[in-house]
């Protein structure tokens, strides 16, 4: 994901008719159907795979900021677009109008007789499908009207090659996982809403538990949501894992980088990847914060973060070192889920040695 984007549901008839080439029968054309994906990576693709129904992209990134507990649509979408703007650099109008599109979206998805929802195995993808799977939690004929394609490296590498994402397969792969599509069942839904249910809890034991697996029907949500649990503060130093790596790359480029460097090292070294640059760059801006910054933004000021040089300060060389702790130094305030992350103390955090979640209160 390059930044976060919601623009309604669009027709894959109308991007395929303006290719030129010859045009495919349509895939889906047996009846109304509407694609969901989690970005707009695969939706040219999709035309040009043969596919002419609508698509809709739900991208609101639910691995970063607060996820509310609660019922009221309006508290959610105004938490939601608070942190969307204040992260990703919108004003608030267009952060409410976003959410508003993606909200009306997925209501409107009940319209149609088939309903696709294409996904890979990342935390990003996971948590929205999560999402998405309570929002058809309960709808009538489900089994015959929902189609998930999930890409699992475990299940689809063979077929159709090992990918960090759905964006990285041709025409032709996409019509090969469609031919491997399965029916959203209820059982399916119910875990999503499990997962859904848990991501919002202040307390994450229960987001825990399922990453510990498995979620049957989700193959790929245990790993996505252990890697995603990694990002919590960890006994020691205090960081998260992607915040802890961005401080050590900087080092291995002697101290200073750009955020370029820094994002092409962390696609290549995390292995689940699961942040656009967008959000890699939140990351990062978290870490010149508080009272004694890890990292200081050297170049002329103003100019877009996404080209922006970092270096690392004496604190985070310090925290590389073992020899200091973010939490403690009262760099920490950012939100996972429904669990706040603060400063000096956090309630929770990520033991390496234990293989998981550890209270501190």
């Amino acid at each position: 994901m390059t930044g976060w984007t919601t623009r309604g549901v669009r027709s894959l008839a109308a991007l395929s008719g303006a290719r030129v080439g010859p045009r495919r029968a349509a895939l889906d054309g047996d009846r109304p159907t509407l694609h969901i994906r989690c970005g707009s990576d695969i939706v040219e693709a999709l035309a040009a795979a043969g596919f002419q129904g609508d698509v809709l992209e739900v991208t609101d990134p639910l691995i970063q900021g607060p996820v509310p507990e609660t019922r009221s649509a309006r508290h959610h979408t105004a938490t939601r677009a608070a942190f969307i703007a204040a992260a990703y650099g919108l004003s608030a109008s267009e952060a409410r109008a976003r959410m508003a599109a993606e909200a009306a979206g997925l209501r409107a998805a009940a319209r149609y007789d088939r309903v696709v929802l294409w996904f890979e195995h990342d935390a990003y993808d996971q948590l929205i499908l999560a999402r998405v799977l309570d929002a058809l939690h309960g709808w009538r004929d489900l089994p015959a009207r929902g189609a998930l394609v999930l890409y699992d490296p475990a299940r689809d590498g063979a077929a159709v090659g090992r990918v960090r994402g759905l964006g990285e397969l041709s025409p032709e792969r996409l019509r090969l996982l469609w031919g491997r599509r399965r029916a959203v069942t209820a059982i399916l839904t119910a875990q999503g809403r499990r997962v859904w249910t848990a991501l919002r809890r202040p307390d994450p034991r229960s987001l825990a538990l399922l990453a510990r697996g498995p979620v049957p029907g989700l193959p790929t949500m245990p790993i996505a949501l252990t890697r995603w649990l990694q990002d919590l503060p960890w006994v020691g130093d205090g960081l998260g894992r992607t915040e802890r790596d961005i401080l050590r790359t900087l080092a291995e480029h002697g101290g200073t980088a750009r955020t370029g460097a820094l994002f092409a090292a962390y696609q290549t070294d995390d292995p689940l990847p699961t942040l656009g640059d967008a959000m890699f760059v939140h990351v990062i801006v978290g870490l010149t914060r508080g009272p004694t910054a890890a990292v200081a933004r050297v170049d002329a000021a103003g100019g877009p973060e996404r080209a922006a040089m970092w270096s690392l300060t004496e604190t985070g060389h310090r925290l590389l070192a073992g020899h200091a702790d973010w939490a403690a130094l009262g760099g920490l305030d950012r939100w996972m889920g429904g669990t706040h992350l603060v400063s000096p103390r956090p309630a929770w955090r990520w033991d390496l040695r234990a293989g998981g979640l550890v209270s501190t209160g």
